[in-house]
């Protein structure tokens, strides 16, 4: 343990900071930690219970190495996990932690049975499954970007929310939404911010595409996350049947694992009755992503719906993304399936005309899309909603901080003075107008979630269309390593010396001083003769060590310049 805690200090202080710091983050370093010098950073990532959590993260190729002496085992543990020696040897604290995992885990450390080459097929019924969890990943986005999803402190999506989007029918389950929410933060569609999860740029962008490309974007970001433990060598991927066994120490994995083999499925990576489709067997060789084979198994995507006088429009087979996120924007969706049905009232075309759509623009997009023309019933609605709308006006008062809300119509201020759901907007009367202190856009969504006919102004008093997005919080930058460790770096290198040696050998004399434990002094004196002392060691400060001398039985002080090398006697 001596020999490894001082070599493990020398190398720690010959890593620049960025190195120093890949370290303490790869070994889970608290950023409080409070070391004096290098010692100390190397005697507590060589303390047992450190070195254990570092091997049980090890996936079962790098554990099988360290138990074989022939094997190349730098090539498979990070050398930021300081548990090898600068040959690329396991250091002789790592070994006997892993004899102690050996003893109680012994197949651990055994190449697991070699998988059953899985049946090749299902594709079709892997591609619409596929189709089903993007369709459902949409929707998820799409709520999200209204209300974000709260996250608890361990990261979850919180009760609430769960049971929100579990009534709204966008999942069946809460494990179906934790795995939707793990794959959009791979792709990059959705990011954690405080403590919600945030739509991305890239994740409203990803709503726009068709279903074959919102899967590449889905799989690419999904291989990306996979642990270094389900890659093969060769760039490929893990076959699926050993994923469950590829970090058998790890006591996490089995819940991860789990989850990564369900988004698998989820996404048409494999069939749930375990057969192969070809564009996986195509990934687990390391070849690029077959999307266009996908994409051959997909239903087709329609452009047409049909428009009934009863309000709703039917799309016979599934809409494309494009056509069917501008439809949401007027419509109401009230079934979701390949024939899916959505309905038109004063509220959802209200909802249209204050994200910018007018009677002209929606007319012409259903002209576009019905394959039966617009009924008359729905032209009414489109010309009765579009012009009532703006019979009240939000814009931002003169008066900095308050926004005012105006209208010709008396009767329709004097409602919304007294309208119980919008006192937290804390309306007030002002010259034949209300004011409120709350912001232009909160007040104009409030008012449009209770139906009322609003409309924004810009400041030059012009109709200005406002997205319904939850505006994400402004992100602070993410920290570096070297930044998370600095002060931890900087305690380190203010009592770091050039002379390795003498660090050491003050670090063993401080040492034997704590103990009062007897050491073997060799001191190299004047004449340049040396001398072997056993002494009981007492004391050391101002440069020199105070023992008593057992063989002599006196009390001894010697410089510490002078002292050549100590050991235990």
């Amino acid at each position: 343990m001596v020999s490894d805690e001082r070599a493990v200090a020398t190398w720690l202080s010959s890593r620049d900071d960025v190195a120093l710091a890949a370290v303490f983050a790869a070994r889970g370093v608290s950023t409080s930690a409070s070391w004096n010098d290098f010692f100390d950073a190397a005697a507590a990532l060589l303390d047992p219970a450190s070195v254990d959590r570092a091997i049980s993260r090890l996936p079962r190729t790098a554990l099988i190495a360290l138990v074989d002496p022939d094997a190349a085992t730098s090539d498979l543990v990070a050398p930021e996990l300081a548990l090898l020696d600068e040959a690329g040897a396991p250091l002789s604290s790592t070994t006997d932690r892993i004899a102690n995992f050996a003893r109680q885990r012994p197949a651990a450390f055994e190449p697991p049975a070699a998988p059953v080459e899985p049946e090749k097929g299902g594709e079709a019924a892997a591609a619409e499954r596929a189709f089903t969890t993007a369709g459902a990943l949409a929707d998820l986005l799409l709520a999200s970007l209204r209300t974000p999803l709260t996250r608890t402190g361990a990261g979850a999506v919180s009760a609430v929310d769960r049971k929100r989007l579990v009534d709204a029918r966008i999942v069946s389950t809460a494990e179906e939404l934790e795995d939707l929410v793990t794959a959009a933060v791979a792709a990059g569609l959705a990011q954690a911010v405080d403590r919600e999860w945030i739509v991305t740029d890239a994740g409203e962008r990803w709503l726009e595409l068709p279903t074959a490309d919102r899967w590449r974007t889905v799989i690419e970001g999904f291989l990306r996350s996979l642990p270094a433990g389900l890659r093969t060598a060769d760039g490929g991927v893990l076959d699926p049947q050993q994923w469950a066994h590829a970090y058998p120490l790890d006591p996490d994995w089995a819940e991860r694992a789990a989850r990564i083999e369900r988004i698998a499925v989820l996404w048409g990576l494999r069939s749930e009755d375990g057969l192969e489709p070809s564009w996986t067997t195509a990934i687990r060789a390391g070849a690029p992503l077959e999307v266009e084979a996908f994409a051959g198994e997909l239903p087709a995507e329609i452009d047409r719906v049909y428009l009934q006088a009863d309000l709703t429009a039917i799309a016979p087979g599934p809409l494309a993304p494009a056509l069917d996120l501008r439809l949401r924007r007027i419509a109401h969706r009230e079934s979701r399936a390949q024939a899916s049905t959505y309905r038109f009232t004063a509220e959802s075309l209200g909802a249209g005309v204050a994200e910018g759509e007018s009677a002209e623009s929606i007319r012409e997009f259903l002209t576009g899309l019905s394959l039966s023309g617009i009924p008359q019933p729905l032209d009414y609605l489109i010309e009765s909603t579009t012009a009532r709308h703006g019979l009240v006006r939000v814009r931002s008062d003169a008066a900095p901080g308050r926004t005012r809300v105006e209208s010709t119509d008396a009767g329709i201020l004097n409602a919304i003075a007294v309208d119980q759901a919008l006192r937290p907007l804390g309306l007030v009367r002002d010259d034949g107008a209300l004011v409120s202190r709350v912001a232009r856009e909160a007040v104009f969504w409030s008012l449009a979630d209770a139906r009322y006919p609003v409309t924004a102004l810009d400041e030059n008093g012009d109709p200005e269309p406002l997205h319904r997005r939850t505006p994400a919080p402004a992100v602070a930058p993410q920290l570096s390593a070297v930044e998370t460790y600095a002060r931890v770096i900087a305690a380190l290198r203010s009592t770091h010396g050039s002379d390795g040696d003498a660090a050491w050998l003050g670090r063993e004399l401080e040492q034997a001083v704590r103990a009062k434990s007897t050491i073997i002094v060799v001191v190299r004196l004047p004449d340049g003769v040396e001398r072997t002392f056993t002494l009981e060691a007492s004391g050391l400060g101002g440069g020199r060590l105070r023992g008593r001398d057992r063989a002599a039985d006196i009390e001894r002080t010697l410089p510490v310049s002078h002292i050549v090398s100590v050991r235990a006697g």
